[in-house]
């Protein structure tokens, strides 16, 4: 059981609405942040401020309270909120996402910043290697249904059924897959069948960083950004994000001599900290793991349960 409540969560909010704004500015970010007035209809001022805010949060389940104190803390640092979200699950990673490119499967793309100040980017060179989400992306996270139903609309596939669509889909992320990591994609697709299309996508070769450089345009004593793309990416509500490596060789050995690297291993485990300071959750198989694939699928159905049981609400 978590140790905040939706009445904890809800009255910490209402009370710091009303320790941080007036009653103008009270009622300009609850329009703001999409909350309905009260039924009936009521002013502010007929309520303390606290009390005004609780109102509008009534009916709110406790995974929405968490988003809604996540975005209070964003825009107006809410430490004291941030402590509570911290006792329900983990916090997740500031900010939304305004970028997916993904399923890489060929050469590596170019792109150029198309407008700066949205940080709006476009790709203008081996698009055809790479699927870029285009929608918007909020704190409910990105599923699978939503993801066919982009690539139903980019590929005009308007008379498909949905199992076609997705069929589809799976096809053409696994062309960026290669046989080890195409067990994990094909266990986590057997959940859509079992579950619901309602939970999260599986996201393959999605880039985290971007270096636009060459290693011959940087030069010898320049480096390339560490790894560039994640082997997956899961987007659960609350801005949750669970990165899965698949660990072969190339990870912990040299490229050239196949022997064991510790160099090698110690920047893999180093930007694993980076990005687990930053609120992303990774967690890593090791390729041995995948060559007997009955235990492998046993392994991994496993690890989902108990992923969904951990970060779905």
């Amino acid at each position: 059981m978590p140790l905040v409540t939706v009445r904890v969560l809800r009255e910490a909010i209402g009370v710091f609405f009303k320790e941080r704004f007036n009653s103008d500015t009270v009622e300009e970010i609850c329009v703001e942040m999409g909350l309905q007035p009260p039924a009936p209809p009521d002013d502010v001022a007929f309520h303390s401020k606290r009390a005004y805010v609780v109102s509008r949060l009534q009916g709110r389940s406790l995974a929405e309270l968490v988003t809604f104190a996540m975005q209070l803390d964003e825009q107006h640092d809410a430490p004291e909120l941030r402590d509570l979200i911290a006792q329900v699950s983990p916090v997740g990673v500031a900010g939304q996402p305004k970028n997916l490119i993904f399923a890489a499967d060929g050469p590596k793309h170019r792109m150029v910043l198309s407008d700066a100040i949205n940080n709006d980017v476009q790709v203008v060179a081996n698009a055809d290697f790479c699927l870029v989400y285009d929608r918007p992306l909020d704190a409910g996270g990105l599923t699978w249904r939503q993801l066919t139903e982009w690539w139903a609309d980019r590929e005009g596939l308007s008379g498909w059924t949905d199992d076609n669509v997705s069929q589809s889909l799976y096809a053409r992320l696994g062309q960026s897959l290669n046989d080890a990591e195409m067990v994990i994609l094909r266990r986590y697709s057997q959940r859509y069948v079992d579950v619901g299309a309602d939970i999260p996508a599986l996201i393959p070769q999605v880039y985290l960083h971007y270096d636009p450089y060459t290693r011959r345009e940087l030069g010898p004593r320049g480096s390339a950004l560490p790894r560039q793309r994640m082997d997956f990416l899961l987007l659960f509500p609350n801005r949750i994000r669970v990165v899965i490596e698949l660990d072969g060789k190339q990870h912990y050995a040299d490229e050239k001599t196949h022997i064991a690297d510790s160099r090698r291993y110690a920047g893999m485990v180093a930007e694993d900290r980076q990005l687990r300071l930053r609120g992303y959750e990774v967690y890593r198989f090791g390729g041995a793991e995948m060559e007997d694939r009955d235990a492998a699928a046993a392994l991994l159905d496993d690890f989902f349960v108990r992923l969904a049981n951990r970060y779905q609400h």
